[in-house]
């Protein structure tokens, strides 16, 4: 029954799969919860329609505000086709592409579980404004997955700004993970969708590790630099695919049971052309906004992310954030015009690090580049090198050839 309203990305894309949502969470323990309710089994994960207001959260009326919202749809437009026509020309970056699976079937085990098609339920693990996460088990390779429920009809209604809904964050985000690997990625395994069910699923690598936050609510150096190298590799490598992230902050930075760090929901991310990376509109998480962010003007999308990866830092080595206000506004007027406060006793590489990469002016901001250089960071384990990807495998290849 969603044929007729999707036939843009069937033409596209040849048929719904290529479609998924992130929640939006807060931080804690657990990565993937959001909510104060831990463990909910008997929640039917068909009809969670999630938390999300079914009303655009954007103003109106306000010239400026209109044309903004116009270049933020034109840029958003400009992102999907970009990404389709990687797709269509199989300019992916993965060793096998996603899985999509245009059939399901709903049962239960012999122990009563819920099951989807060779997954079984094990417990819910989160929730957000467009579905729920649930952790299910394989039993083709006894493997943990996370996997994400939604509903078409329910993302189709979800207005997130007054020209899109949320089904154009989802279009992004999986395609923008269709076409990445990398190991401080969450990896994309399967969509599952049938036309002749409002539910799909995205099944995604399951990420069980916790942060190592002391008493204070910060991390020692030595795991700090550990995650911040794992975060600065991802981006690094995001940046050199053309993709801006839009939203780095711990919430969405995800550890393993090894401690590696993964970075997760594209929900906000862009991506750009050649080297036009200039946005203008940040759809982040306002505490990690970078200042030039809050004037309302054209800014750099990966100097943004750099910034974000400074509050990040921040956040890790001191437990709190640099700019806080009391009311968005005075966030935001505190980022743009108050010094930043590091602690005299900091270790000065560390301190250099952080006001580098927090410098209000994004022109001498430090790039991540000189971040992966730069003598904190390296530590013991030297330079943050550049990840050797499949589609540099392959030109090489090619060239080779």
């Amino acid at each position: 029954m969603f044929r007729d309203s999707f036939s843009f990305v069937a033409q596209a894309m040849g048929c719904f799969g290529c479609f998924g949502c992130s929640e939006r969470s807060r931080q804690s323990p657990n990565p993937y919860d959001d909510d104060d309710d831990d463990d909910d089994d008997d929640d039917d994960d068909d009809d969670d329609r999630g938390s999300g207001d079914e009303t655009s959260n954007a103003g109106g009326g306000d010239e400026e505000e209109e044309a903004e919202e116009v270049e933020e749809l034109s840029r958003s437009k400009r992102s999907e086709e970009i990404l389709i026509c990687k797709l269509q020309n199989g300019l992916i970056c993965r060793q096998f592409p996603v899985k999509e699976t245009n059939k399901l079937v709903r049962g239960e085990d012999e122990d009563g579980k819920k099951t989807i098609n060779e997954f079984v339920r094990e417990r819910k693990i989160g929730s957000g404004s467009y579905g729920k996460v649930v952790l299910y088990r394989s039993t083709v390779d006894d493997k943990y997955y996370a996997i994400k429920a939604f509903h078409k009809s329910h993302l189709l209604r979800l207005r997130v700004a007054p020209s899109e809904t949320a089904m154009g964050h989802v279009l992004r985000e999986v395609m923008i993970m269709k076409i990445l690997e990398h190991p401080n990625i969450v990896n994309l395994i399967e969509v599952i969708d049938d036309p002749e069910f409002d539910e799909f699923y995205m099944v995604l690598e399951y990420v069980d590790g916790k942060w190592a936050y002391d008493d204070s609510g910060a991390l020692g150096e030595n795991t700090a630099r550990k995650y911040l190298r794992d975060v600065v590799a991802g981006l690094m490598y995001l940046h050199a695919h053309n993709v801006i992230h839009g939203d780095i902050k711990p919430d969405n930075l995800f550890v393993t049971s090894t401690g590696r760090v993964k970075i997760g929901d594209f929900s906000v991310s862009q991506v750009f052309k050649d080297d036009d990376d200039q946005l203008r509109r940040s759809p982040g998480t306002p505490v990690f906004t970078a200042p030039e962010c809050c004037l309302g003007i054209t800014y750099s999308g990966k100097s943004a992310d750099t910034w974000a990866v400074g509050v990040t830092l921040y956040r890790m080595i001191l437990g709190l954030y640099p700019f806080l206000g009391d009311t968005l506004q005075d966030t935001y007027d505190k980022i743009v015009h108050n010094p930043l406060i590091i602690p005299d006793e900091l270790n000065p590489q560390l301190r250099d690090l952080i006001e580098g990469l927090l410098s209000k002016d994004p022109n001498q901001r430090m790039t991540l580049k000189a971040v992966a250089e730069h003598p904190w960071v390296t530590g013991e384990d030297g330079a943050i090198s550049e990840y050797f990807c499949w589609c540099k495998r392959k030109a090489g290849e090619e060239e080779t050839t």
